[in-house]
Order: C-alpha cells, then structure tokens, then sequence
C-alpha cells in the first residue's frame, strides 16, 4: 500500500480537515499499532517532502482529498512506505503532482525532451530538470542526490 494512502487513514477514519502530531502519532502508535513515535516522524517528514501533507506548525493537514483514497478493511501498511525513492522516481513524482499529470505522461515529456530538443544527448536526470523548471516544482534537495546518480553512470 502507498505512503497516500498511510498518510490519508487518520484524517478519513477521524472526518476532520487537520490533526496535531500527537494525535497522529497516537493514531498511528497506539490505535492502529502500525509504528513507533520515531516511525511517524519519519513518514510525516516523507509526506511533506513529496507534497502530500503539511504542517503550519500545530497542526498537520492533507494536500489532496482524502475522500479519493481507498483504504481496505483491514489495512496495514508495509515497511515499503519508509524506503526511499531514487531520485529520479522522486522527482517524477513531484512534476506529475505539480503538473496533474501522470507518471507515464511526465516519463514521457522527459523523453520527448531528450529526444527533440537534444538529439537524445541528455541524461534522464537533466531533462528531469527541465521539466521541473517549466513546471516550477522544487526540486533543489535533490540536486545531490542526482549528481551522484549522474557520476555513478560515468
């Protein structure tokens, strides 16, 4: 199950628009038993980086309507919710969020970038880049990470 649908279970189950982090994480730790304190901050910090849940300092709300997930009788997430994206899949994530597009339409756009405009000399990191820029998604925390990916590929 996804870090959407992880995030979105307390707000749905509780029908409110915001929630403070000891509720969520007495939601999460206590209630449903899914993880611990350290576990919670961990995927309240993933969801803010991927733009799904915000904070204003007390109180944490949804970027998106939790009414468009479903969440199974019986849910639990897996541990796959903490593992961390390439940065690559992040960044594709963030544009297709940004774009309301899909991850297939934004893989695309990147490869009509390299392709068109040039002449299939461009790595996928860059175009990545590129489209960032024309869709004005953040995408400077993860400049490290694709450089490092780029030098790996050398």
């Amino acid at each position: 199950m996804t870090l959407k649908t992880t995030l979105a279970a307390p707000f749905y189950h509780s029908r409110v628009e915001k929630l403070g982090r000891s509720e969520l994480i007495y939601y999460y730790s206590f209630d449903r038993r899914w993880m611990d304190r350290d576990q919670v901050d961990l995927l309240l910090r993933r969801g803010m980086d991927q733009g799904l849940i915000r904070t204003d300092g007390e109180f944490f709300s949804l970027l998106f309507d939790p009414a468009e997930v479903e969440i199974p009788i019986g849910y639990k997430p897996s541990s796959a919710i903490f593992e961390v994206a390439d940065p690559v899949s992040q960044l594709i994530d963030r544009i297709a969020l940004r774009s309301g597009q899909t991850q297939e339409e934004v893989a695309s756009r990147m490869n009509e970038v390299i392709k068109d405009r040039f002449d299939g000399k461009l790595r996928p990191e860059a175009a990545l880049v590129i489209l960032a820029k024309e869709y004005e998604t953040p995408y400077s925390d993860l400049v490290p990470q694709l450089r490092s990916e780029l030098l790996k590929k050398e």
